[in-house]
């Protein structure tokens, strides 16, 4: 006969310190997703444009921006950050915010990289949109 197992939950990781990472900053047109990692790569925390409680076309603008990378980096104090280096990827309107942000926050930055996609005369464009 099988054991019956309790419904307890494992027991949570203990908070660590970690003073130096990393922040990827992944900037749509339509949202603005910002990952902070250890220097490892290991995911410490993350924020988006929806999960900081915007929704539709209002994902798309700069304020989203500014408020989802304040979140990303609060989160990070919390783990005791005081620098970062910045990586930025695409062409959305949280590019120029999160080093704004990331300046009146207080936390260094390291380095800034730019790892948006660049085509070296890839695959056909889109048709161009009709203005009407």
């Amino acid at each position: 006969m099988p054991k019956h197992r309790s419904s307890r939950r494992p027991p949570k990781k203990a908070d660590r310190v970690v003073v130096e990472g990393r922040m990827y900053v992944t900037a749509t047109f339509n949202n603005t997703i910002v990952s902070i990692t250890d220097l490892e790569g290991g995911v410490l925390c993350w924020a988006s444009t929806g999960e900081s409680g915007f929704s539709g076309s209002r994902k798309s603008t700069p304020y989203a921006a500014t408020i989802t990378v304040e979140n990303a980096v609060n989160k990070a104090k919390a783990y005791g950050m005081q620098q970062v280096d910045l990586y930025i990827k695409g062409p959305g309107p949280g590019r120029d915010v999160a080093l704004r942000v990331i300046r009146s926050q207080g936390i260094k930055l390291g380095m800034i990289a730019d790892l948006t996609p660049l085509p070296h005369n890839g695959t056909r464009p889109r048709k161009a949109k009709h203005n009407r």
